[in-house]
């Protein structure tokens, strides 16, 4: 079990899905303190409050991430705070769809703001505080499978996330003298509220996730709790000088042709 004990962890998207696990999860491995954000205030304090019931200083900062402000409000609120930043995950995410048929430039304009230009000024800001403190720290960024392609109904968001995996690597590399690291996670399907929101817009049955469970080879989605798992390795020792990967973590193997390609009928 992956151990950050006594650091300083800032996660996005923290008000639900996978940004709440991980803040959870930090908790719960140690954390002497978490910051987390979004727009959803009531949720958010319910999160930090948790946060604190399991012996751990928390902090809730309400933010729009398409508002660059907005963004390092959230870093300089953890500074004020608590002095350093050990840890980045920029979990948070706008998954809404539109084929290149619907979309707008303002669509794709406000995607880029929020998946990509977001967590651009978040790891700025929190670099600079590492810098200062000359903190030896971890970034993790929330990444999809959709990069390698997506749907047709992604064009949009497969675009922020192929982006987002360049960034990655290219300020893995240029941190690697300040001992800073930093990695991605490519997300498979994954069972977060959001994703009930979108099979509900787009008129699945209410038994959806049975559905879809049922067909997957290890008889399930990816859920939260599998990824904040994941994202403490790799804020912790453990995954010791482990940097500029973006790892897949999905049930399927990216390159493979499906059966039915080869093999139609079957």
């Amino acid at each position: 079990m992956s151990r950050i004990d006594g650091k300083i962890i800032i996660t996005t998207g923290g008000t639900q899905g996978v940004g709440e696990a991980v803040a959870i999860h930090a908790a719960e491995r140690g954390a002497a303190g978490v910051v987390l954000c979004g727009r959803q205030e009531e949720k958010g304090k319910a999160v930090a409050a948790r946060i604190e019931e399991l012996g751990c200083q928390s902090l809730y900062v309400p933010a729009d991430l398409s508002i660059n402000d907005d963004c390092r409000k959230v870093v300089q609120a953890c500074d004020e705070k608590f002095g350093r930043v050990d840890g980045l995950v920029n979990a948070a995410a706008d998954t809404n769809r539109a084929s290149l048929d619907e979309m707008t430039p303002e669509f794709w304009d406000y995607l880029f703001a929020v998946n990509v230009r977001g967590p651009f000024l978040l790891t700025q800001e929190s670099v600079k505080i590492m810098k200062r403190e000359k903190i030896s720290g971890s970034i993790v960024n929330i990444l999809s499978v959709a990069a390698y392609c997506g749907l047709p109904t992604l064009p949009a968001y497969a675009a922020t996330k192929g982006a987002l995996a360049t960034f990655s690597k290219n300020i893995a590399n240029s941190l690697r003298q300040f001992q800073i690291r930093v990695n991605g996670i490519n997300l498979g399907w994954t069972d977060t509220p959001a994703e009930h929101d979108i099979q509900k817009k787009a008129g699945k049955p209410a038994d959806w996730l049975e559905s879809a469970e049922a067909a997957s080879p290890f008889g399930r989605l990816l859920k939260s709790a599998d990824v904040a798992k994941l994202c403490m390795y790799l804020l912790s020792e453990e995954s010791g000088i482990l940097t500029g990967s973006n790892m897949d973590y999905s049930q399927r193997v990216m390159g493979v042709f499906p059966p039915d390609a080869v093999n139609p009928g079957r």
